[in-house]
């Protein structure tokens, strides 16, 4: 399966761009521009495809969406608002890729898998909420929303404030052998969405929810690695990935070793909630045995699997 498979993460860029409202006319539109590239990308290259994707602004408003109805409705646990979107979002993916292939006459085999991905209550990630969900604010309504709300909020990457939630390690795929059974038999699977659902395991061993959201590169290097799968694609809002991001000596890496990318993770060029957990994800998965991660935009893909542009993270 290694050679002839790949995994390809989509970051919420692909299904809602800046400036945009985020409706779902809006999210279907950009995702069938997104899987259109992808299907190009892979067609007579790869067999065997997962995909796995964000879900920071998708599931950020269906959290706001619950807490706004809170005086007429219960609310939702933030696991089961991961739950929503996963299925939401794998909804959309699997009718748009179905959509694609049936017209290019190709095998109409997609399916989406809801994926719970095992925790440590013992992770220190519940004293320091890292990973940032919903719409960006100003720094403004952020403090309103913080008073009002309780949120904890951060600014995120120049771009504006954003809430902030618990992103303990993945650690275990419930579903594993259910996306391996899938891929062996030919279907593109589409798992993990927003890093998976979050579960605990009780001193029985039997799951439960919990109040948080894993980062989905970290989800997705565990996904890859455990499939033996070689290569992985990182999708994101740049085209390669730069050192010294938006400042005046800012210059873009068009491949890297993962020794190198460790030493820049070390001082500093890859901020958590940005660019860090792609990285961190590309050397885990790179440590555990991959042969190589790209990371690009979605426009980028083709491309960047043919070397043109991107940038590649390769073994030492």
């Amino acid at each position: 399966m290694r050679e002839s498979a790949i995994l390809i993460a989509l970051g919420g860029n692909a299904i809602t761009r800046e400036g945009e409202e985020g409706t779902v006319e809006q999210q279907f539109r950009n995702t069938e521009r997104t899987m259109q590239e992808l299907v190009r990308g892979i067609r007579g290259r790869y067999q065997r495809v997962v995909l796995t994707h964000g879900n920071g602004p998708q599931v950020g408003n269906i959290v706001l969406r619950s807490e706004l109805a809170s005086s007429y409705i219960y609310p939702l646990p933030l696991d089961t608002c991961v739950s929503d979107s996963e299925g939401g979002m794998g909804y959309m993916f699997q009718q748009v890729l179905f959509n694609i292939l049936h017209r290019q006459n190709l095998p109409e085999r997609v399916v989406c898998v809801l994926t719970q991905v095992v925790v440590s209550r013992e992770d220190p990630a519940w004293q320091n909420p890292t990973k940032p969900i919903g719409r960006f604010y100003s720094e403004e309504e952020a403090r309103k929303m913080m008073a009002e709300r309780g949120w904890i909020m951060r600014e995120d990457a120049g771009r504006g404030w954003r809430r902030v939630v618990p992103s303990p390690q993945p650690l275990e795929i419930i579903e594993l052998a259910a996306v391996r059974a899938l891929l062996e038999d030919d279907f593109i699977v589409i798992a993990a969405g927003g890093g998976g659902i979050p579960v605990v395991r009780d001193e029985h061993g039997c799951l439960h929810g919990v109040e948080a959201v894993i980062d989905k590169d970290l989800a997705s290097a565990m996904l890859a690695s455990q499939l033996g799968i070689g290569t992985f694609v990182i999708l994101t809002g740049v085209e390669r990935v730069a050192l010294d991001y938006r400042k005046p000596t800012q210059r873009f890496v068009p491949q890297m070793t993962v020794s190198e990318a460790e030493k820049y993770l070390s001082e500093g060029q890859f901020p958590a909630g940005s660019m860090g957990p792609k990285i961190q994800a590309a050397i885990r998965f790179l440590r555990g045995g991959g042969d190589v991660v790209i990371i690009t935009a979605p426009e980028n893909f083709t491309e960047a699997l043919a070397g043109e542009t991107g940038t590649r993270i390769v073994p030492d």
